[in-house]
C-alpha cells in the first residue's frame, strides 16, 4: 500500500522540510500543498507542520484558517480523512474549529525547546489505534504558545470520549505537574477529534524519526496513522 500524504506550507512554516523528511522515511508519496492553492488530487492524509504561519499575527493560527488551502483540509476532514497537525498545525486545527480549545502563551511566557516524555492516554481514536495506552514516548517540543486550554465542558467531553491522546509525563509514565512544560490544562499534549481521524499535538514526532536526532519514537505516531489507513483500505 502506497500512502499519499500532503504537507501544507504557509508563509512562516519552518518545519515543513522536517515533515517532508518524515514522509520520505515512512516511504510515503509526498504531495506539497502551498497555502494559496487547493488540492488537485486525492490524498490519504494531510500533514500540517509547525512554524509561525503568517508570522503568528493576531494569534497563532488565526490567519492560516482563512487560507485557500484550508478549503481542501476541511473537505478532507468532512470525508473522514486522516489529518495530523503538529505544533503550529495543532494551533491551526483549533482555530479552524476542527479540534476544540485553543493554544495560549506558555506559563512563564517563555519559549520552550526541550525533550519531553509523553504518555499515551487513549488509543480509542482511530488515528492513535497503533499506540498502546500507558506507553511513554520521548519527543521534543519547541513552542511559545503550547498551553492548551478549553472550556470545562469540552474537557469533560475529551475525557469521556477518549480523545486525550497524549499527556506530558515523566520518563516513568507518571503525570506530575512538574512534567508539564507549558501549563497546559490537564497536562494535555495532544488530542483527537470525536471521529478519531484528526490528531493535533504540540510535540514534534517528525523530529524524532532517526537515532541521530536522539529518538526514533516519533515514528510510532506515523506508524499508527499508517495502520489506521491500512485498516480503512487506503
Amino acid at each position: 500500500m502506497t500512502i499519499k500524504a500532503a504537507v501544507v506550507s504557509f508563509p512562516g512554516s519552518n518545519c515543513d522540510q522536517d515533515m517532508h523528511r518524515a514522509v520520505h522515511l515512512m516511504e510515503w508519496q509526498l504531495v506539497k500543498l502551498w497555502h494559496g492553492n487547493t488540492l488537485d488530487e486525492p490524498v490519504d492524509m494531510i500533514l500540517i507542520p509547525g512554524g509561525f504561519s503568517y508570522g503568528d499575527y493576531l494569534r497563532c493560527g488565526a490567519l492560516a484558517r482563512f487560507s485557500p488551502a484550508m478549503a481542501s483540509i476541511h473537505e478532507h476532514a468532512r470525508r473522514g480523512g486522516a489529518i495530523l497537525g503538529v505544533c503550529n498545525g495543532f494551533q491551526i486545527l483549533c482555530e479552524a474549529g476542527l479540534l476544540p480549545g485553543a493554544l495560549t502563551r506558555n506559563a512563564g511566557l517563555k519559549f520552550r525547546c526541550i525533550w519531553t516524555h509523553l504518555r499515551v492516554e487513549h488509543s480509542s481514536a482511530s488515528i492513535a489505534g497503533g499506540l498502546h495506552p500507558g506507553a511513554v514516548l520521548r519527543i521534543p517540543i519547541a513552542h511559545g504558545e503550547g498551553n492548551y486550554q478549553c472550556h470545562a465542558e469540552d474537557l469533560e467531553r475529551l475525557r469521556a470520549g477518549g480523545q486525550i491522546v497524549f499527556r506530558y509525563a515523566d520518563e516513568t509514565g507518571e503525570v506530575p505537574p512538574d512534567a508539564n512544560p507549558n501549563g497546559s490544562m490537564d497536562n494535555i499534549a495532544g488530542i483527537a477529534n470525536e471521529a478519531g481521524s484528526i490528531l493535533g499535538m504540540m510535540p514534534h514526532p517528525e523530529r524524532a524519526m532517526e537515532e541521530q536526532l536522539g529518538s526514533v519514537e516519533g515514528r510510532r505516531v506515523f506508524e499508527s496513522i499508517e495502520l489506521m489507513l491500512a485498516r480503512a483500505g487506503a
